[in-house]
């Protein structure tokens, strides 16, 4: 099957981890599900890529909450022979000192516009070690040193096994820093020979790697960006099993390139350092300084990047989220009825507000508000009302992400239930050495106790993709609480959009592009406000509840702002979008 692809160049997409499925654990959120969204809107738009990522076959985790609220984790192993064919080709890498061999997996993504290949990398080899065979295991992972060897076996294996397949790239984009060694193989494959050399030339053709790779930054937080320490990175990426090993391994090309008067490794090291920072390996500066084209996710975040990496240009395209996969089946067939191309023309649903009945609209939403009542009572036996707002929160449990900003006030909270009732349906896993984010969950569990017979609280565990389809379309309102400017872009509420679920947000990420203020959803705080918390209360107690209740703008006046979310939102913060400006403005050039 194989050979559909290789006939034609395609766009090389290197993501740690991409969501291609619920039931296929090789995503831990935002990041992955944004990956998979890509491959999923290219093959809507027939546009060639191949997605390249690990095969995490013990998956990230599953979670469970214990009767204190606490999180536990359990291993979440899956086989990639359920859902992809085994491929031919091996390549190696180096990894200190010995060579550990790389496999890889198809998987084939099927799109409107065809399929679309999806290489799952592993070491899970009999040729390798019991400890290299682990290395494509576990979804971050394993220590420092760990993480440092899956981001070898990402970049520079990664890069070399499509080789190896016949695959012609056209670009390398690198979906946020984890993969960013590849471009140490691309220079390694544009080396110049030691006697095409003048005294003093450059041995690497620098501006062509750079014209091969692109680059989408993720995180406005500089403790998000992967750095490694050059003691660790001399023994790990280290060459001494000999260039002409690796090279009759890999490229019989590359003997001839990387005999150089010097020796390899300590020359690597000195183009690493000029390349990657002088102190420590900065695998974001790397791919900063040999890519052509860099983009952060998000006006803002651009501005943010901008100003973290003073001297390099990062264009905005804001990301969106694929249709079709984040669309309930109650609105997708209200829109097949009312606006039949928007599956491949999203931009379509700029006309909801005057092609689809307000009834539609109510009646779809209200299945969808019974799968996720329904949802809730299976498994947390909390018991919602259909005639009472759900607020939904899902994401990241981490500290900026302020998932305890609405339980600041717990007093205040039941004094605005008590006039006007809402439910609360929580969910989101905690990075298993993210001690801050694990205690959040544990506390949101002891808040959900104290409103017990006040607000229904429910916390859906193990919260993945199928669990956020739900929770995005069930909702009412979509809540989200970052700390500025540390939210770089943010999808849920997109995703809420497209089933006409209105956000109330911190202005930040995506929503200072998205909010009409009572047209699409609600702003909380103002830029440099210091009481986000009181601004929540406040525009939950004034504005929205009342409005959903009928007391302001009558009874069409939330419907209204539903058709807002789907025409204003949905109609723009799409993954087709999203591709079509990669395509034009970054694939193209």
């Amino acid at each position: 099957m194989l050979y559909e692809f290789v006939h034609e160049p395609r766009i090389a997409y290197f993501s740690m981890e991409i969501a291609l499925r619920s039931e296929i654990p090789t995503y831990s959120g935002g990041l992955g599900v944004l990956a998979g969204d890509t491959l999923r809107a290219a093959a809507d738009l027939a546009l060639p890529m191949v997605g390249v990522t690990l095969a995490a076959r013990a998956g990230y985790f599953r979670q469970e909450i214990d009767g204190n609220g606490r999180q536990v984790e359990h291993p979440a192993a899956w086989d990639p022979a359920r859902f992809a064919q085994p491929l031919d080709a091996k390549v190696a890498v180096a990894i200190e000192g010995r060579v550990v061999w790389v496999c890889g997996w198809l998987y084939v993504l099927d799109g409107q516009g065809g399929p679309q290949p999806v290489i799952l990398l592993d070491t899970d080899l009999e040729e390798n070690r019991g400890e290299d065979r682990e290395l494509t295991h576990y979804l971050y992972g394993g220590d420092e040193t760990y993480r440092f060897k899956q981001e070898i076996v990402l970049g520079i294996g990664g890069a070399r096994l499509l080789h190896a397949l016949g695959f012609k790239v056209r670009k390398y984009h690198m979906n946020e820093g984890h993969s960013a060694l590849l471009t140490l193989e691309l220079l390694h494959r544009h080396a110049y020979a030691p006697m095409e050399l003048r005294p003093g030339e450059p041995l690497y053709d620098i501006p062509k790697v750079r014209a091969r790779c692109n680059f989408t930054t993720h995180t406005p937080v500089e403790a998000g960006h992967d750095q490694f320490s050059y003691e660790l990175v001399s023994r790990v990426l280290d060459n001494r099993i000999g260039v002409e090993t690796l090279a009759r391994l890999s490229d019989p090309a590359r003997v001839v390139r990387s005999r150089l008067a010097v020796n390899e490794s300590e020359m690597d090291l000195a183009v690493l350092k000029r390349l990657a920072g002088e102190d420590r390996l900065n695998m974001t500066r790397l791919a900063l300084n040999l890519s052509d084209y860099v983009n952060g996710v998000a006006k803002r975040h651009a501005e943010v990047s901008e100003q973290m990496f003073p001297g390099y240009r990062v264009h905005a395209i804001t990301n969106g989220v694929h249709p079709h996969t984040w669309t309930a089946e109650p609105f997708v067939k209200i829109y097949d009825r009312y606006l039949p191309a928007w599956r491949h023309e999203p931009e379509q649903l700029v006309r909801a507000e005057c092609c689809i009945p307000d009834d539609a609209i109510r009646n779809a939403h209200a299945q969808t508000k019974a799968a996720l009542i329904e949802k809730v009572q299976a498994v947390t036996q909390v018991t919602l009302r259909p005639d009472v707002p759900i607020f939904g929160f899902a994401r990241r449990m981490t500290a900026y992400k302020r998932p305890d900003l609405l339980f600041t006030d717990l007093e205040r909270l039941k004094r605005i239930a008590r006039e006007r009732p809402f439910q609360i349906v929580l969910a989101g896993k905690a990075h298993p050495r993210d001690a801050d984010g694990k205690r959040l969950i544990e506390l949101l569990h002891a808040h959900a106790r104290a409103l017990v017979g006040a607000i229904p609280v429910a916390y859906l565990h193990d919260y993945d993709m199928a669990t956020a389809q739900l929770l995005v379309a069930g909702a009412d309102v979509w809540v989200n609480t970052p700390l500025p400017p540390m939210e770089a872009s943010g999808t849920s509420g997109m995703k809420a959009a497209f089933n006409g679920v209105p956000s109330l947000s911190v202005l930040d990420g995506w929503w200072i592009e998205g909010c009409i203020e009572g047209i699409t959803g609600w702003s909380v705080g103002a830029p440099g406000a210091s009481d986000d918390a009181r601004s929540l209360y406040d525009k939950l107690e004034r504005v929205v509840l009342p409005l959903y209740y009928g007391s302001t703008d009558g009874a069409s006046g939330w419907i209204k702002v539903m058709k807002g979310a789907i025409s204003k939102n949905a109609s723009y913060f799409n993954s087709h979008r999203m591709m079509r400006r990669y395509a034009t403005e970054a694939y193209l050039r």
